[in-house]
């Protein structure tokens, strides 16, 4: 599929569960992008996104409809799919890849949307700076200590929108973004991270609350996805406003040979 209005209406019904589509509408990463469409006689059913701009590639399928319908339209694109990819998928949709692929579980996430925003007020965040790529030496020293399976992709630093707290000149936290567009009027938060040796002390709550505090001058939606076992990153966002909508499974795709 190639027409972004098309797209963008079809996704709009279900706006906080596909908030990383929509951001993908957007040109900083549509050429990035190949979508499916699932057509029901004349109407647009299903979307099936797959990014290009991270490595493996990503497979965005998630329904908040029928499984079934989803995973008929699944099949139907397999062999159109590269030989790996990382997966988002609605629960139930994994099996279809069971006797093509070897799949590697990276668990169960939520999806979070800012709700209520209003909580954002009561945080501190007198602190917290703005970041650059002249601090991409100190985000890779944090990331390696603190996350070093992020999904950190360093042309997001162009969005303007990564913040950090120092701590006796040390970074020791950073809040970012996955996806960004004031044209299409979504965020996702990604990329947080505090350092060990600073945890429990607020810093991701402040970092956070100030991010969103930024976004919400430019977006109307603002979500995020957390793995459901992260306990301690699940009981900060929902501090700060967000509440969870969804659930889905991230999956590591290979082609068997």
């Amino acid at each position: 599929m190639h027409d972004k209005r098309e797209l963008e209406t079809f996704l709009r019904r279900d706006a906080h569960l596909h908030i990383y589509e929509i951001g993908d509408l957007d040109d900083f990463f549509w050429p990035h992008t190949v979508w499916f469409g699932l057509i029901d006689e004349v109407e647009l059913d299903g979307v099936v996104l797959l990014y290009l701009g991270t490595d493996p590639p990503s497979l965005l399928a998630l329904t908040g409809d029928s499984i079934a319908k989803m995973r008929d339209f699944l099949v139907s694109i397999k062999h159109l799919l590269p030989t790996r990819f990382y997966a988002h998928l609605s629960s139930g949709l994994a099996e279809i890849f069971a006797e093509s692929h070897k799949a590697e579980a990276h668990g169960l996430h939520y999806k979070l949307a800012l709700t209520k925003p209003a909580q954002l007020e009561s945080v501190g965040t007198s602190d917290v700076v703005s970041l650059s790529s002249n601090e991409l030496p100190e985000l890779g020293v944090l990331y390696e200590a603190a996350y070093p399976e992020t999904w950190f992709n360093p042309r997001m630093m162009e969005t303007g929108h990564y913040f950090g707290l120092r701590r006796d000149g040390l970074l020791v936290g950073v809040a970012g973004i996955h996806v960004f567009s004031r044209r299409y009027q979504v965020a996702a938060l990604g990329n947080v991270a505090t350092h060990p040796d600073y945890r429990g002390q607020g810093v991701a709550r402040a970092t956070c609350a100030h991010l969103c505090r930024v976004l919400l001058s430019d977006v109307d939606h603002i979500g995020a996805n957390v793995k459901a076992d992260n306990v301690s990153a699940l009981a900060c966002y929902e501090r700060l406003g967000f509440e969870r909508i969804a659930s889905y499974e991230e999956w590591d795709m290979r082609l068997k040979v």
